[in-house]
């Protein structure tokens, strides 16, 4: 068998001492500030061709300008938009696709594309790559896409 639990009964009990600034300060040595460092670094900004970036950005706006003839929703978000590569130099190079190689916009579509694109301020050169493979499908869409035409 455990012991049994004893009680004792006190009246008082006398209270620990307190801590005192001033004590610690003579015996302890301030220990370097790991952060020091990390929170002296200032933030690096984003870079204007890269995702995030103020020229990517208006490039990807003017791309959500430019619609399929045949379904009410813009060419980015319809999937139809594979890559977008923009140099701080100002070049832009456009890999896309359309929903079909049938597709009644098939020539006028790459040019529309190069045209609006080429208009953001800061575009120099627009390059626009119509590539088949791999093959659009509604899969591509976003869901902003999917919403607008009933599909989620």
């Amino acid at each position: 068998m455990s012991d049994p639990i004893r009680i004792e009964e006190v009246d008082a009990v006398t209270a620990p001492p307190r801590a005192r600034v001033e004590d610690a300060r003579d015996t302890f040595e301030r220990k370097r500030d790991y952060l020091t460092g990390f929170l002296s670094q200032k933030p690096e900004g984003d870079a204007p061709g890269e995702p995030g970036g103020a020229l990517y950005e208006s490039v990807i706006d003017a791309l959500k300008e430019i619609y399929d003839p045949e379904i009410p929703v813009n060419i980015y978000d319809l999937g139809l938009i594979y890559g977008v590569e923009v140099t701080d130099e100002g070049h832009a190079a456009i890999t896309m696709t359309l929903t079909t190689p049938h597709c009644p916009v098939a020539e006028s579509m790459p040019g529309e594309v190069e045209m609006r694109v080429s208009a953001v301020p800061g575009i120099g050169v627009v390059d626009v790559n119509l590539v088949w493979d791999p093959p659009w499908d509604p899969a591509k869409m976003s869901d902003e896409a999917r919403l607008e035409l009933g599909m989620l």
